[in-house]
């Protein structure tokens, strides 16, 4: 394994000196097989804390090639993979991650901007083509059963293994609140390398030694003559002498940035705020068809008989396609254009079987998982001290169920992918978080080699994990085989994308308290204001039962024999957030119970954790209430010895007047999460108002390490809260006769601006690498506002969504 420099050494911008062994070189070699031999040897391997092997891509060529983003627009000299400089001086930075609104074109470009001293009017960006180098080396990190503080040598390893991973199967994929996270060092780097090449071309121009020629906003001075060179008239030098980037490279110390922890203009937010930005069905190829479908609207059925006559008379409506064998069956109806689709595919006389789950409703899958937390012994995910000892000692012992639903991903823009089919090429366009499987996934249904698969990325209007499946490039790969030479582009509907999702899973969990006899010398210290004297919190059992999230989308995406026989193996992403826990509790063990699931589940904003921090948090609240103890107080006190933690809770309780009463007829209740690489807490103010819950305001304090781009940090906070304040207030996808019974926005509200709380955002300063801030602001929004009325009425709310009839059971 290659040698990893302390992060101290990088933040003090000291000399990285990366020493490289045989297993990275033959790593480095396989990241780079799509260079000339000259490209490659401008490969730079560096040493990274966090994976062990960092690979930036530092070459006079676009390891690219022939990219499908590549176009005739594109001008200037690409001094690696990941920067190109105009003969103006305007810098291209390319993103190789998904822009849906989380804003990775803007904080992205600025990691190489910060270090290549470019003044940000000269930046802009384009999405990354496929390449090895633009591998998301952080994403299977969170695989990994660790606990977020866990060190040594095995985990740096485990973590060195799967970041080249990613890289061997080109993993250049949008998710986990890592977008931020794996280009921290590797898009610095890049920044740099190109800033020291441009230097190094100066100081051979001037016949000057190197250490007289300055970087600064895009252009190299001598201070000593005051020449100056622009970074265009300087890459044209070096296009045409190339130089080797330097074998030691330093970044710039936090105290230098210009950029970095600043809020510079969006690069998107021209095109989208005037209405220029394109979306995946702004498209329009010359000849383009428009299809929609017609499917099946039972889980698991099938067609039986379908008649096209009546949609195949409507006016230009050109073809009507059975696909019986999808994993949902539709009927597509080809049109000129999309609303002679959409009529013809309401036209269709259609005959389905409902199949072997006709009788299947959310209450059969809610008794199924009740009976699972009975009977079934689980997979121990955590097992600290012994319970079985602390039970057997306890003064007193609490125990409570808790339940959630399944929820829909239902981003503002429905599912929608175009395809045409040429000879020896398949053309896609589509906005997806996974761009390496949708190639892949294309080039098998296509009978093609995926280099032949050409894809363009738009702006995603929203993804949350619903755009990591490849369900809609599938389908539209179907419709281009059977109009080869015709571009078509598929549509979904709102009802489809609601009854036809990858649905967050439905879940139960049992926790258990077991409180102990405090030391008689320590009781005043640990329970100050008990109002049960002499007992602390000694033990914690928990027990979750829900579906597995990664064996359903590992057999989505590899079908066939070989996976439908997989056995069914532990699941770290459906127990985090639960075995994980902060709190230093001595005695703990938590279970993780995989169901089967009816439905499909995949990955949902912040996945697992949407449901952990439910049951964890609101439980810790009644283990207050049982202690007799302030639920802020009583998390502190689990919390010394975690001072980031304890800071965040305690910003945010400061800021909500913790302790001070609110307005009449109001209540505060709070939680705290860690995940993502980042902690937050939030505090709720509620009220009811004709016994449905009103939540007036939230407080939210974060520690995400060094922040990039604070505004869209903060951006970032309050989507998260209105996206899980909705789930928590209304999410639920009931089902009912084997039909998931959802139609529209009517039936899977939203937060709308009349029911928007305050938000208030408080950002931690801190020197620690980025975490992610596109999840870990929706965890703690259920529990903050279940603990909050509780502390209203009294009533203990134990099961989601909270404004229903069955909220609070």
């Amino acid at each position: 394994m290659p040698h990893v420099p302390a992060l101290s050494d990088v933040a003090q911008g000291a000399t990285i000196d990366a020493t490289i062994d045989a297993t990275t070189h033959a790593a480095l070699n396989t990241a780079a097989d799509t260079l000339t031999d000259e490209a490659r040897r401008r490969f730079l391997v560096l040493g990274a804390a966090a994976a062990g092997g960092l690979i930036v891509g530092c070459s006079p060529t676009d390891p690219r090639g022939n990219s499908p983003y590549k176009t005739a627009a594109q001008a200037g000299v690409a001094l690696n993979a990941w920067l190109r400089i105009a003969p103006d001086g305007h810098v291209t930075v390319t993103v190789p991650r998904a822009e849906m609104g989380q804003g990775v074109y803007t904080a992205l470009a600025q990691l190489v901007a910060e270090e290549l001293e470019m003044p940000w009017a000269l930046v802009s960006v384009e999405p990354a083509g496929p390449g090895r180098v633009y591998a998301n080396t952080a994403l299977l990190h969170a695989v990994l059963p660790f606990q977020p503080d866990d060190q040594g040598w095995w985990v740096q390893a485990a973590r060195w293994a799967l970041s080249h991973s990613a890289v061997m199967l080109s993993l250049n994929i949008t998710g986990g609140s890592t977008s931020v996270r794996a280009a921290w060092e590797p898009m610095r780097w890049a920044g740099a390398s190109a800033r020291e090449v441009l230097r190094a071309t100066a100081a051979r121009q001037w016949q000057v030694d190197l250490d007289q020629c300055k970087s600064h906003q895009g252009q190299v001075e001598h201070p000593a003559t005051g020449r100056r060179l622009g970074y265009g008239e300087l890459a044209a030098l070096w296009a045409a002498r190339p130089i080797e980037p330097p074998s030691k490279l330093s970044l710039k110390p936090a105290a230098q940035w210009t950029l970095i922890g600043t809020s510079p203009k969006r690069l998107d937010t021209p095109e989208k705020s005037s209405g220029r930005a394109a979306f995946g069905a702004d498209l329009t190829w010359p000849g383009m068809k428009r299809a929609v479908l017609r499917t099946c609207p039972y889980v698991h059925g099938r067609l039986v008989k379908a008649d096209a006559r009546l949609a195949l008379a409507i006016p230009g409506v050109r073809a009507v396609h059975e696909f019986p064998d999808w994993p949902v069956p539709a009927v597509a109806v080809v049109a000129d254009h999309s609303w002679q689709a959409l009529k013809g595919a309401q036209a269709l006389v259609l005959e389905w079987d409902p199949g072997l789950n006709a009788g299947h409703n959310t209450a059969a899958q809610q008794q199924t998982m009740l009976e699972m937390l009975e009977e079934e012994s689980g997979t121990r995910f955590r097992n600290l001290g012994d319970t079985r000892a602390t039970w057997a000692q306890a003064e007193q012992t609490l125990q409570a169920e808790y339940q959630v639903p399944y929820l829909a991903h239902a981003p503002m823009e429905p599912l929608n992918a175009t395809a045409w089919l040429e000879p020896g090429r398949l053309r896609l366009h589509t906005g997806t978080q996974s761009p390496i499987l949708a190639r892949w996934r294309a080039a098998q249904i296509a009978g093609l080699d995926i280099e032949q698969v050409e894809l363009q990325l738009p702006y995603l209007g929203g993804g949350f994990g619903r755009r990591l499946e490849t369900d809609v490039v599938e389908q539209v790969t179907h419709l281009a085989l059977k109009m080869p030479g015709t571009p078509v582009q598929l549509l979904w509907t709102r009802e489809q994308d609601l009854q036809h999702d990858v649905y967050r899973p439905a879940a139960v969990a049992r926790l258990g308290a077991a409180l102990i006899a405090t030391p008689a010398k320590a009781a005043s210290a640990a329970a100050p204001n008990a109002a049960t004297p002499g007992l602390q919190l000694g033990g914690l059992q928990i027990k979750v039962v829900a579906p597995s999230l990664s064996e359903g989308t590992t057999r989505r995406l590899f079908p066939g024999p070989l996976t439908e026989a997989m056995p069914t193996l532990p699941d770290k992403s459906q127990i985090e957030g639960a075995h994980d826990l902060p709190y230093a509790i001595p005695n703990q063990s938590v279970e993780q119970v995989l169901c089967p699931s009816v439905l499909p589940v995949g990955y949902w904003r912040s996945v697992g954790h949407s449901y952990n921090a439910f049951f964890t948090e609101c439980f810790l609240d009644e283990v207050a209430q049982a202690l007799g103890r302030d639920p802020l107080a009583l998390r502190e006190e689990l919390l010394q010895g975690r001072p980031r933690h304890l800071a965040v809770l305690r910003a945010a309780a400061q800021q909500a007047g913790w302790g001070q009463a609110p307005a009449a007829g109001r209540a505060r209740g709070l939680a705290l999460h860690e995940c993502f690489g980042a902690i937050c807490a939030q505090v709720a103010e509620v009220s009811l108002q004709n016994g449905r819950p009103r939540v007036h305001r939230i407080v939210c304090a974060l520690d995400a390490g060094t922040l990039v781009h604070p505004d869209t940090v903060r951006a970032q906070l309050e989507s998260a809260i209105v996206f899980g304040l909705g789930a928590a207030l209304w999410g639920q996808v009931p089902m009912d006769k084997g039909q998931v019974q959802l139609r529209g926005w009517a039936d899977y509200p939203v937060v709308k601006m009349a029911d928007m709380p305050q938000i208030e955002t408080i950002l931690m300063p801190s020197k620690e690498p980025p975490g992610g801030v596109g999840e870990p602001g929706t965890p703690p929004v259920a529990p903050a506002v279940a603990n909050a009325l509780a502390r209203l009425d009294g009533r203990r709310r134990r099961s989601l969504p909270l404004d229903s009839p069955s909220g609070g059971a």
